[in-house]
């Protein structure tokens, strides 16, 4: 290994990977601009999670003549965004490190501008706030009333309009690692871990290359492991239902009786009777869904499985040193 690669980077970026063949070459002539702009050197690390196109291929041809020094690692099978962020973070070697998507969507500006907050000893963690963004209607709306209601209700230091890239100092990202939570948000565990943080406001550009790998079902269980990793709300939910209905049924209870003792009911009532049965027949099959959601939450964490797999990790600089 030279002594360029030996030595430690003053700055790591991590970018996960994921079907984004289509823009390597606008992502790789970005970094470069970014590296040009920045006071010493810069590591990249890329981390290829499971992705079926030839982004992989394309970094691998790319990087050795790329103008800044980095690391393309391999997952040996799809994990997922936030375990590729964290088997990069694991991987970066600098004291000051930023997360960035290799969509282009978070512009070069807003990376520097986290350098520039985390060289601030007074600073531990920065993490961008969009003030705008350039998305379809259906997910800037979604996006918009879910983070709303996480940071009103769930975790209340979160910014309003939730966060998808960060920054971060050594010492920070090694408390990230230590927690090991298997369907968890890495992001809202950038906000409930605490330290020194500040925020960077910044517009999020409309994706031009390629097609974006988060479906409505991806965006899904993303909000489901914020809302159950984060808060015991849908177990007071079904408290709450099993008071209501308690009260409920001891209200028409004291009805029943008291007009069957009247001589009002005459004849038993059917639908009433069926509409009942089947009202409570649902409530207890959502009760049991959701807290069968943290059983087998708690399960999968007990199993102590690793949240990524790295196939192969390969440190580009000049030469080239494959391990694994």
């Amino acid at each position: 290994m030279s002594e360029s690669q030996s030595a430690k980077a003053l700055r790591s970026l991590v970018i996960p990977v994921y079907k984004n063949a289509e823009n390597i070459a606008s992502l790789v002539r970005a970094i470069e601009d970014m590296a040009s702009r920045i006071e010493g050197e810069l590591e990249v690390v890329f981390v290829v999670d499971g992705s079926p196109d030839d982004s992989y291929r394309l970094l691998h041809e790319r990087l050795p003549s790329a103008k800044f020094r980095s690391r393309l690692i391999r997952h040996s099978r799809n994990f997922g965004s936030m375990s590729a962020i964290r088997t990069g973070l694991e991987h970066a070697s600098a004291d000051h490190i930023a997360v960035m998507s290799a969509d282009l969507q978070e512009p070069i500006d807003l990376i520097l501008g986290f350098y520039r907050e985390l060289s601030d000893p007074e600073v531990d963690v920065v993490v961008g706030t969009r003030v705008s963004r350039q998305d379809p209607w259906f997910t800037k709306f979604s996006s918009g009333v879910f983070w709303r209601f996480f940071s009103k209700s769930i975790l209340k230091s979160m910014p309003s309009g939730g966060i998808d890239t960060f920054g971060c100092k050594r010492n920070v990202a090694d408390v990230l690692l230590a927690l090991r939570e298997s369907n968890s948000s890495l992001m809202a565990q950038v906000i409930w871990i605490g330290f020194r943080r500040r925020e960077v406001p910044y517009a999020r550009a409309k994706r031009e290359e390629g097609r974006s790998a988060w479906s409505f079902r991806r965006r899904l269980k993303y909000m489901t492991d914020c809302v159950f990793s984060f808060t015991d709300m849908p177990i007071k939910f079904i408290l709450m239902l099993g008071i209501f209905g308690t009260l409920f049924s001891i209200c028409l209870s004291v009805v029943v009786l008291g007009s069957w003792s009247l001589g009002y009911i005459q004849v038993p009532g059917y639908v009433p009777v069926v509409l009942l049965i089947l009202f409570m027949l649902s409530a207890n099959l959502l009760c049991f869904g959701i807290i069968g959601h943290y059983v087998w939450r708690t399960y999968e964490n007990s199993k102590g499985r690793p949240l990524g797999i790295a196939m192969s990790c390969l440190s580009i600089d000049g030469s080239k040193k494959e391990n694994g």
